[in-house]
């Protein structure tokens, strides 16, 4: 009856279970139980939403956030993003990943646009994306749309109706 108990106690108390975390609506690319793809890692994605209550309008865009790593041993480059029938997506100009250097596609201001949204949209909901990268090839991931609360409230809102 103490193998329960005691197989609890050895993490050791460094392990990552004894520390504080706050888990968001935010997706990470998780490819057949790995964690990325053809070495490239998304440790966040999220469509920026409406405010909580809200809906995004048919017809409207929302920025697209993504966090992008490339483990590969060369450059990459995030050359162009699909959603399917669900809109058009912008990329503004090609995104480049250097090797094992996490790239930010928000930051100063988002880079990539959802754009012409073919129906309306509210927090919770997912959408796939393709992502097309030069080397990588196309590597597809569900992006949730977050509404702007909490920790979202303070993102760039390029929402239009």
């Amino acid at each position: 009856m103490a193998a329960p108990v005691l197989a609890g106690c050895g993490a050791g108390f460094d392990a990552t279970t004894n520390k504080p975390y706050a888990p968001n609506e935010a997706q990470v690319l998780i490819d057949q139980g790995s964690y990325g793809k053809r070495d490239i890692q998304i440790p966040q994605a999220f469509i920026l939403g409406p405010d909580a209550g809200a809906q995004l309008a048919w017809r409207g865009s929302a920025p697209i956030y993504l966090n992008i790593l490339n483990t590969a041993g060369a450059p990459d480059t995030l050359q162009a993003v699909s959603a399917g029938n669900l809109g058009t997506v912008k990329v503004t100009a090609p995104i480049q990943l250097p090797s094992n250097q996490l790239v930010n596609t928000g930051k100063p201001t988002p880079q990539i646009m959802l754009e012409a949204i073919s129906k309306s949209l509210r927090g919770g909901e997912s959408i796939k994306l393709d992502l097309q990268f030069a080397k990588a090839g196309i590597v597809s991931l569900n992006v949730p749309v977050v509404t702007r609360s909490r920790e979202y409230k303070d993102y760039l809102s390029l929402i239009h109706v």
